[in-house]
């Protein structure tokens, strides 16, 4: 595990635009884009359509866009977007219907085998190679997001938007507490013996007003990728490579047992919280750690309109080690061209131009969202809070990669999750002890033959 030796010097975002005004656009000969063929004329121009997740679709269409049409002018975008909750039954009615609506998919990381599985996506490094730059440079992917859109082999979709469970601390509570900041070498057995001396009275009120954590705890798809994250810091994955649970034994226990624990240093009423309530915990002080998407990092440290915090307030790293490495989960959004699509270079150039290297260091500059190139990470960043947060992302895709960090890889993965967040509530509401939760949840997973 390797992760920079020094900090990259924030550059202004006006310095930034202008030296990629100066950048040679990857992907597909830019005389041949203005001419026409596969990417329309000023006569006749072409129109793709992307079905994205509406949390992004609407800063897609006004930002991201109209840069691309400074390359591609005749290649006119639309970008609809749909709740999260509607996404993949959506993508699914569309992909496998006679005449889809869509050229172009943004697919969420655990969705990829079962939208690959219809063979309707296009397998990019092959089917497109043509269309390919040879400066695209498939190697300077990290590994781990890459891997989100890769199945059987083939690679079915780019990272567009990627996203890792991080660690966040209030470096302020810790010295109210006397303690000393928290490193990427941190024990859960530390973070443990730590915690009661952080649930403590930070404003002067006499009373406890600070807690040690908030993360997801309530009964939500999301909520095992904690104790996942915590069973794969001890070494054990999640499934094997013959698709069958690997989680029902000692460190499974241990892994559940450690989530569940947490509890007893969480605000009242923590049992109920997920995504929005730890977040709103932390961003009002109420809490010393996070366990967290890293993405919502710049609405909790910088943001003013967002948060109390401010950014020399929040450290940011992976979470605590097991008996084997610290802990990260993977989430990835990837974009994937559909094969029924009568516009697939048009689409590919898109991806293409958006998960280069050029098209990815504007959309980290410009819109935030963060990278999947090693390349990207090593640059100089936009924004200063973005140096320590891509430091921690380049140390979290190396931590996810060597423990296969990420929900089942298989068509049935919603249902496996389902099985998981089913299960384990049961535990943490006290209905059942850790390890029959987890024994019944392994039983019904087998019965899936993932």
């Amino acid at each position: 595990m390797t992760t920079p030796t020094r900090t990259p010097r924030a550059v202004s975002r006006r310095a930034i635009l202008a030296g990629l005004a100066s950048v040679p656009a990857v992907a597909i000969d830019r005389a041949a884009a203005q001419q026409g063929g596969p990417f329309g004329t000023a006569d006749k121009p072409i129109q793709i359509r992307m079905l994205a997740n509406s949390a992004f679709s609407a800063q897609w269409q006004q930002l991201m866009v109209p840069e691309f049409n400074k390359r591609f002018p005749h290649v006119k975008v639309q970008i609809d977007g749909v709740p999260y909750t509607e996404h993949l039954a959506k993508i699914m009615l569309d992909i496998t219907g006679a005449t889809p609506t869509y050229d172009l998919y943004a697919i969420d990381d655990p969705w990829v085998p079962q939208v690959a599985e219809t063979k309707q996506l296009l397998e990019l490094k092959n089917e497109a190679k043509a269309w390919t730059a040879a400066d695209y440079d498939w190697a300077d992917f990290n590994a781990a997001p890459l891997a989100a859109s890769e199945w059987k082999g083939g690679q079915f979709g780019v990272p567009l938007r990627c996203n890792m469970l991080l660690r966040f601390y209030n470096k302020t509570h810790y010295q109210k507490a006397g303690l000393a900041e928290p490193d990427i070498a941190q024990t859960w057995l530390e973070f443990r013996a730590q915690a009661p001396k952080l649930v403590q009275d930070v404003r002067g009120t006499g009373g406890v007003n600070a807690w040690a954590i908030s993360t997801y705890f309530t009964r939500d798809p999301l909520t095992p990728t904690i104790w996942q994250a915590i069973l794969n810091s001890y070494g054990t994955d999640l499934i094997d490579a013959q698709g069958k649970p690997a989680f029902n034994n000692e460190n499974g226990i241990r892994a559940l047992q450690t989530h569940i624990d947490l509890l007893q240093w969480a605000p009242p009423g923590a049992k109920a919280h997920g995504f929005t309530e730890s977040l709103q915990a932390f961003r009002q002080g109420q809490v010393a750690n996070m366990f967290q998407w890293g993405s919502v990092f710049r609405g909790t440290a910088v943001d003013p309109t967002t948060t109390t915090l401010k950014p020399d307030e929040v450290g940011i790293m992976v979470m605590p080690v097991g008996s084997n490495r610290p802990g990260t989960h993977r989430g990835i959004w990837n974009g994937s061209v559909s094969k029924k699509s009568p516009n697939q270079q048009a689409a590919w150039a898109l991806l293409q131009w958006l998960s280069s290297k050029e098209g990815e260091y504007w959309h980290a500059s410009v819109v935030g969202a963060f990278p999947a190139r090693k390349s990207t990470l090593a640059r100089p960043p936009a924004e200063a809070w973005q140096a320590p947060v891509f430091k921690t992302l380049q140390n979290a895709y190396e931590v996810a990669a060597a423990g296969r960090m990420w929900r089942p890889r298989s068509a049935k993965s919603d249902q496996a999750q389902t099985i998981l967040a089913d299960e384990t509530a049961r535990a943490f509401n006290g209905e059942v002890k850790v390890a029959e939760a987890l024994a019944s949840a392994a039983r019904k997973i087998e019965r899936l033959r993932l």
